[in-house]
């Protein structure tokens, strides 16, 4: 054969080798595992996502002090202001100033605004696809419903501790005892409030409706809940409202344990701190603290399953 002959069929016999040999050759595959679900992957989930909640806090200064403005206004302003309808001071035995009977119900308000900010944050996520990541992670829904849960409530307790700050303007002891006791109590009805904002913002599609609904429930919850008057001598229509607002649970328990630190005549116990009764049998402390448990539980389960409906 002559020479251009051979090297053109020499040329053709390596590019048909080298065709065959990449016909041949087995693709590299790479296997990705993905971890059966478990109690302890779970467990993981709900400590991830309540570190992200802590996170988002404490890098948000804005949100911080923004929180704080409306608590703060309602315990030195309108507490201050109408102060001087009452008689006697706020360190006098026997009396009860104003800033001391709504300081319950500012911690109580303060915990309420932040757990519901907090919750609102699920919609956020939704609109800028965070949440389907989360979603689809293998993990079960009801570990990041538990975690988004219980960081909303450690937010709104430590947005709350700063309100106990404030508790000597507001004629309140700094006794370690108590304060503990309001850290508990905020924790409790923070838990249940950011489940309640939870199963609403699992269904919400914007923040403007979430806002929107929240405005339009804490408002007459927050009236209703005797954070800011007494319960005893209301007309029936309203002390009926007021017996099924749950938030009235969660402020009672708050008042019950500063006026045990309160030297106050036992006429201003029973008008300022009457408590809450069901036809005249007054509700324990222990049973309103085991309703709030009782329905944080409840909402969280109801997020959980609307979680599980959603996409």
């Amino acid at each position: 054969m002559s020479g251009p002959s051979a090297e053109s069929a020499e040329k053709a016999g390596t590019a048909r080798g080298m065709a065959e040999g990449a016909a041949g050759a087995v693709p590299v595959v790479t296997r990705v595992v993905v971890p059966p679900r478990s109690f302890r992957h779970d467990l993981r989930a709900v400590r991830i996502v309540l570190h992200r909640e802590l996170i988002r806090f404490s890098q948000d200064r804005i949100r911080m002090v923004s929180n704080l403005v409306q608590p703060v206004l309602w315990l030195l302003v309108l507490g201050t202001g109408l102060s001087n309808l009452m008689n006697g001071g706020a360190g006098a035995a026997g009396a009860v100033n104003l800033r001391t009977f709504i300081f319950p119900g500012v911690c109580a308000m303060s915990v309420m605004f932040t757990a519901m900010f907090s919750a609102g944050s699920i919609v956020w996520d939704r609109e800028f696809g965070f949440l389907r990541e989360m979603l689809v992670a293998p993990v079960s829904r009801s570990a990041i419903v538990v975690g988004k849960c219980l960081g909303g409530a450690l937010v709104a307790t430590a947005q709350g501790s700063v309100i106990l700050a404030l508790a000597g303007l507001a004629g309140v002891p700094y006794d370690p005892l108590l304060l503990l006791q309001l850290l508990g109590l905020m924790f409790v009805g923070a838990l249940a409030l950011t489940g309640f904002g939870v199963m609403l913002a699992a269904r919400v599609p914007s923040m403007q409706a979430f806002f929107g609904i929240i405005q339009m429930a804490l408002m007459p919850m927050m009236f209703l809940s005797g954070a800011l008057y007494p319960l005893g001598g209301l007309p029936a229509w309203l002390s009926v409202l007021t017996r099924l607002n749950p938030l009235t649970y969660a402020v009672d328990p708050l008042r019950q344990a500063v006026f045990a630190h309160l030297r106050v005549s036992p006429d201003l116990e029973r008008t300022f701190n009457p408590g809450v009764t069901w036809n005249g049998w007054q509700v324990p402390v222990g049973l309103e603290i085991l309703l709030v448990l009782v329905l944080g539980v409840a909402l969280m389960g109801v997020a959980v399953l609307e979680f599980r409906r959603g996409d």
